[in-house]
């Protein structure tokens, strides 16, 4: 193991590698690249520019997954589809060739998201017959509906991924909640500049004690913007726990 963690981060714990760091996770499953949809890449322009940023970090895939909250953003299947279109042409027309890009959502649990998973038009999955969900909550208020959704979503065949449980501070001094969620069945993907303190501190810790449990099913970089790329390539890289977190059995590489 330490020869593999030798060559993917190089002989100096201190410093991270310059290109191909997270070539082994091989797919990113949460981001927000493609334009104009949410709050993430306003512009082809920017979304080029941190499509470039990942494949420098050694991505072979990215499942980009834009918003879908009630009335803020209303994004729909179609538009997302649309909007992987528009960039997939623009990379290839700017020889961006070697990474492969596909869409998912990243669904806010809302008092409108039943009557999307009701609705006779599927909700945008990833990981092809597995139908990873990828879904959000509120970051302070626990939702009184979490283990409905999560059992409705299940029976609708769908595998239900909470994106970032370190961020809901409604966790916080309650692990055996997150435990819990994990145990009913739903995967968990942490986001990695909470490897490094970018959102806040308890963030961090929660993280890593998700990953000293075991807990982490998947990560994502959940890429907004270019400050959130060079967060991960400067402050990520040269993190103890990100090469705790890369040992785990991580899903990534099967997507």
């Amino acid at each position: 193991m330490a020869s593999f963690f030798q060559k993917l981060f190089g002989h100096s714990a201190a410093a991270p590698p310059d290109t191909a760091a997270l070539a082994v996770l091989g797919a990113d499953m949460h981001s927000h690249l493609l334009p104009g949809l949410d709050d993430g890449a306003e512009t082809v322009e920017q979304s080029l520019e941190l499509l470039r940023a990942m494949q420098n970090m050694g991505y072979r895939k990215l499942i980009m997954t834009p918003h879908i909250m009630g009335d803020f953003y209303k994004n729909t299947p179609t538009g997302i589809r649309a909007a992987l279109t528009q960039l997939r042409e623009a990379a290839a027309a700017a020889g961006i060739t070697n990474i492969e890009l596909e869409c998912a959502a990243e669904y806010y649990l809302d008092e409108w998201f039943q009557q999307k998973l009701d609705s006779a038009e599927p909700l945008l999955s990833f990981g092809g017959d597995k139908k990873y969900v990828l879904f959000e909550t509120s970051y302070i208020n626990e939702p009184f509906n979490f283990s409905e959704t999560v059992f409705n979503l299940k029976s609708a065949g769908y595998q239900p991924v909470l994106a970032h449980p370190e961020r809901y501070t409604y966790f916080y001094g309650r692990f055996q909640d997150v435990e819990k969620v994990r145990q009913d069945g739903v995967l968990l993907q942490i986001n990695l500049n909470s490897l490094c303190g970018y959102y806040s501190p308890g963030a961090r810790k929660m993280a890593e004690r998700l990953i000293d449990a075991g807990l982490v099913d998947m990560v994502g970089s959940d890429a907004h913007n270019l400050k959130h790329t060079e967060t991960l390539r400067q402050k990520v890289l040269p993190t103890e726990y990100l090469r705790k977190v890369l040992a785990l059995p991580l899903l990534n590489s099967s997507l």
